[in-house]
């Protein structure tokens, strides 16, 4: 989720409209994950989560509330993958609050500036060792379930990968960032992942990856700017861009739900291949549905403002 984070930075920033009004960008934002979010919340309650989610927790994910919550009954229930909206929310509604004060920052301070947001996320984890109680244990991590849900769930924390993106595409457009063949840059990736296997378990969180995510981000964005080739050019690539929110928040229903349709275990593993690519050609139908009938016509319709009307001459 990280590289989704900074991404998520890097792109808003990247793409930001001068002059559009604050209410202008909240409307679009909203507009742009609730209508998907209600529709797999409403298929999630409908097909399995309602016979086991209290009244408590599913109002909460339904205003995307339910992440600031350390209950883990709660950030993960209903659609569990809708977690990560709590914090792209709070992203949003902060965006336009951050922009001025980051825009305001010279050339030649932004790599300090993102030493420093990445200096906060090892500070994150700091404190989460030593502040944070390391007990019960979660049933999934080798860590508390408090300190999973501080280091990884909560929401405010989150902010210093999207501030680093923003920092990032300053940096890029500023010509800060080196021009490196962005092939080269993904094999910082599986350097990112060895140290992360390597390293306490909430250190893999998100300070293991960052600077292999900046890297890489920053590498095909210089690439792109320049009309370089980078094999993500043309209508598959963007086709893929356009369904990749809608695969992600379908893919918690997809697969829980579609397990339930199919053989119970032990698979061979040939079969269990199959399996894992069926959920995965489901997913993605699922996500281009939900991209053609749900996103696409309401942002079409309603995410952009109204022209301003001249007034009558009387």
């Amino acid at each position: 989720m990280s590289f989704f984070f900074v991404l998520s930075g890097f792109v808003l920033t990247w793409s930001v409209k001068p002059g559009e009004r604050m209410r202008a960008f909240w409307r679009r934002r909203q507009l742009k994950i609730f209508p998907n979010h209600l529709v797999m919340f409403a298929a999630a309650m409908i097909l399995f989560a309602a016979a086991m989610t209290p009244a408590s927790g599913w109002i909460a994910n339904m205003f995307l509330l339910h992440s600031f919550s350390p209950d883990p009954t709660v950030y993960v229930n209903v659609n569990p993958p809708s977690w990560t909206l709590c914090s792209e929310l709070l992203f949003y509604m902060l965006f336009p609050l951050l922009l001025k004060p980051i825009t305001k920052i010279g050339a030649n301070r932004l790599w300090f500036c993102t030493g420093m947001m990445i200096l906060g996320m090892v500070a994150v984890q700091v404190i989460n060792t030593f502040l944070i109680p390391d007990s019960p244990k979660s049933p999934i991590t080798p860590v508390s379930g408090a300190q999973f849900w501080f280091g990884y769930i909560f929401p405010v924390p989150r902010l210093f990968e999207f501030v680093t993106g923003m920092l990032l595409a300053r940096a890029v457009m500023a010509g800060r960032f080196p021009a490196i063949n962005p092939q080269l840059s993904l094999l910082s990736i599986p350097v990112g992942y060895a140290v992360a296997l390597n390293v306490p378990f909430m250190y893999g969180f998100v300070v293991a990856t960052i600077i292999p995510i900046c890297l890489v981000i920053g590498a095909y964005a210089v690439a792109d700017s320049e009309g370089r080739r980078t094999g993500l050019q043309g209508p598959r690539w963007h086709w893929l861009g356009e369904i990749s929110f809608g695969f992600y928040i379908c893919q918690g229903v997809v697969v829980f739900y579609g397990r339930t349709l199919l053989p119970s275990d032990p698979f061979s593993k040939p079969v269990a291949i199959g399996v894992s690519v069926l959920l995965f050609i489901a997913t993605l139908l699922a996500g281009w549905a939900l991209y053609a009938l749900v996103e696409r016509p309401v942002m079409r319709r309603w995410a952009r403002s109204k022209p301003q009307r001249e007034p009558v001459a009387l």
